[in-house]
């Protein structure tokens, strides 16, 4: 399945909340979630809903996730599979596999305002972790691991321009940046209550049960 290309922040209305997949834009009056609460499309304003099935909601559950991470369909039922077979809650783990990807902890570091862009940032190498070159944005990150600038991309106005943002953004407490080196520590696996997501990944669960 190709990625989604269009524009994202009709994703944001069809979920009838913020997704911030449009960066910076996502914290000004200009986002259409606060101007256009409702589901685009020609009938996206109707008083008249259709009745939502159990699956339906699951569904939604499931697509809000899949879209705030910038994932694929295959990369989400991996992650999720490889989150079962774990020990512990499956939905906790499904969240924590997913905020170690290296894309969103790059995106939560503020190197970015968005993940779409610390996609990029990543596939085009201008990142390191323990002095390694990593281009691969599902790489997990583990507790203790220092994610770098590269020297070669220190005067990228988009790194700077993001990271100016982010006391308005606040860095997690499993997360530390030093803004004047441009890196950033992994100190450990955050807990559910502590990742900023407004899903329910418990009703994910019970839709790959069926």
């Amino acid at each position: 399945m190709a990625r989604y290309t269009g524009a994202v922040c009709k994703l944001c209305r069809r979920e009838r909340q913020k997704l911030f997949l449009k960066g910076a834009k996502c914290y000004t009056e200009k986002c259409p979630v606060e101007r256009r609460n409702y589901p685009p499309g020609q009938h996206g304003d109707s008083k008249r809903r259709a009745k939502v099935t159990e699956y339906g909601i699951q569904l939604r559950e499931k697509q809000k996730i899949k879209r705030t991470y910038r994932l694929l369909e295959k990369q989400f039922r991996l992650s999720f599979e490889k989150a079962n077979r774990q020990r512990g809650v499956t939905g906790e783990n499904f969240v924590k596999i997913l905020e170690s990807r290296l894309d969103n902890v790059v995106y939560r570091l503020g190197f970015s305002t968005s993940r779409a862009g610390a996609r990029q940032l990543v596939l085009h190498r201008h990142l390191s972790i323990n002095n390694n070159v990593v281009n691969i944005p599902s790489y997990q990150v583990k507790a203790g691991d220092i994610i770098q600038v590269r020297p070669k991309s220190r005067k990228l106005d988009t790194i700077h321009e993001s990271l100016k943002r982010v006391s308005d953004r606040h860095v997690p407490g499993w997360l530390q940046l030093d803004k004047a080196n441009l890196k950033g520590t992994f100190l450990n696996m955050p807990e559910r209550v502590d990742v900023p997501l407004n899903a329910n990944e418990q009703l994910v669960v019970e839709l790959y049960s069926k």
